[in-house]
Order: structure tokens, then sequence, then C-alpha cells
């Protein structure tokens, strides 16, 4: 068993590594851009332990937040948008390495399911004695490990976003179009503005002023580490008119005033 230094990389060569794990330990925000889409020959992972990970598969987002797990079925197209102070474990593993594939049945969609209290403690144990059998190429717990790691997945136990909350995600992080407003993603997705906000909410732990927030961030920290265009041009590009207010909500999320950050990124 190998352990494939770039994770995710579609030109990667998984005919020689049936399983791979890598611990996942983010601080603040990382750019999407960081992880490219794939399409991985083997059934793909990612178990949060703290933080929140946010996953596009095959169009649909699922946020993954602690204490949570997503598996994604074989060549279904993935990519990662977003990690914010994610702490778990992320991989792949083929259905061969499994002694009877039968449990995997059910994965003809990706499944999203929370494991809480001391089942969520024991999955964060299991994920990490899966990491260490893997650097020392302990085949046999691995392959054991992923049966135990399947039996503890229950179908129809998924945690699934509100179709309206998904459709608000997949609009706000669309690169090709500018953030809009909470009226215009109310719009959207046909329903009130009220309505929307609650359910965001509730399904996510953020309101949508945050999440439109957290995409003007991305795109702002994106144009100052590529480009020299001023920050008052930077702030007009990701809907910001007020320059002022722009470098009191970007040092807010990252901690610099967008000039430091830049000087930072650009040497």
């Amino acid at each position: 068993m190998t352990h494939p230094q770039a994770h995710w990389d579609p030109e990667t060569d998984f005919s020689s590594a049936p399983f791979f794990i890598r611990r996942m330990d983010t601080s603040g925000y990382v750019k999407a851009s960081e992880i490219p889409e794939a399409r991985l020959p083997l059934i793909g992972f990612i178990y949060v332990a703290t933080g929140e990970v946010l996953a596009e598969v095959d169009g649909t987002p699922f946020l993954c937040q602690a204490g949570q797990i997503l598996l994604i079925p074989q060549r279904c197209p993935f990519a990662i948008r977003y990690y914010r102070n994610a702490v778990g474990y992320m991989g792949g593993f083929a259905p061969s390495i499994l002694a009877d594939p039968k449990p995997l049945r059910f994965l003809s969609a990706p499944l999203h399911q929370g494991f809480w209290f001391d089942e969520g403690a024991f999955m964060g144990e299991l994920f990490n004695m899966l990491a260490n059998a893997c650097d020392k190429g302990d085949r046999v717990f691995v392959e054991k490990g992923v049966d135990l790691l399947l039996s503890r997945i229950k179908p129809g136990q998924e945690t699934a976003l509100p179709a309206a909350v998904s459709r608000f995600l997949e609009a706000v992080f669309d690169p090709g179009r500018s953030c809009g407003t909470l009226a215009s993603y109310a719009a959207e997705t046909g329903i009130s503005e009220n309505y929307l906000s609650r359910l965001v909410k509730k399904a996510t732990g953020r309101s949508v002023g945050a999440w439109i927030d957290i995409v003007r961030i991305q795109r702002a920290k994106r144009l100052l580490s590529d480009t020299r265009l001023p920050v008052i041009d930077i702030a007009s590009a990701i809907g910001v008119e007020d320059q002022s207010y722009f470098s009191r909500l970007f040092k807010k999320e990252t901690g610099l005033t967008p000039s430091a950050f830049r000087k930072i990124m650009q040497g």
C-alpha cells in the first residue's frame, strides 16, 4: 500500500494503492483550488472530527461537520469547495480489499452520515488506527478496519441538506457568477427570504450572509495572491463597494489586512 502525496490527484495511479488515507488538519480557510476536481477509481471518504468541509459530489453540495462521514462512489465526479478549521481524515479504498463486498451494494450514490458522542469518538479512533496501519503497510488491519467502518454505516440514516439549502450553496459557490443577496437567492430558490434564512441557519449552523462572506473572502484571497489589482478594485470585484468595510471584513476572517495578506502571499 503506497501513500500518495497528491490526494484526489486525477493523475495518480491507484492500481498499486488499493487504500490510502491522509490526516486532515487545516487551520482557517483553505482555497478550493488547492484540491482539484477528480473521479477516483476508489471509493472516496471524508471524515470530519472537528471543523467542516464543503464537498460537491456530482453537482450536489455536502456540508461535512464534526462527527460526520461522506462516502463517494467510484468514478463519481467531486470537488472540495472549502475547508474551515477541519481536522479528520480523507482517502479512498478499492472494493477488492474487502473480504465481502456486499456491504457496498447500498453505495449507488454519495452517502453522508453523522455519528454522535461515543460512536463519534470510536470512529475517530478507528480512522487514526487505519492511518497508522497504512503508514506501516499493515494490509491485514486495513482490510479488517474498512470492514468495521462499513459495518457502522446505516443506509437510510443519511444527513441530507434540504433541497433549497443545496440550491443556495450551489449558487453561492458557483465560480461563474458574482455573489448575490439574500433576496436574489430566495427568489432563485422560490421561497421567502425569512424561510431561506431559517433553513440555511438550521441546516448549516451559519447564516446566508456568513456564507456569502465566506465566498467573498475566498475570491478576495485569490485576487490578492494572483493579481496586482488595487485593494479598492478587489473589493468592488467581490461585490463590496466600501473599501474600509472590506478591509474590516477581511481582517475579521483572516486576522490580516488585505495589504498584509498580499505581502505574505506575493513575497
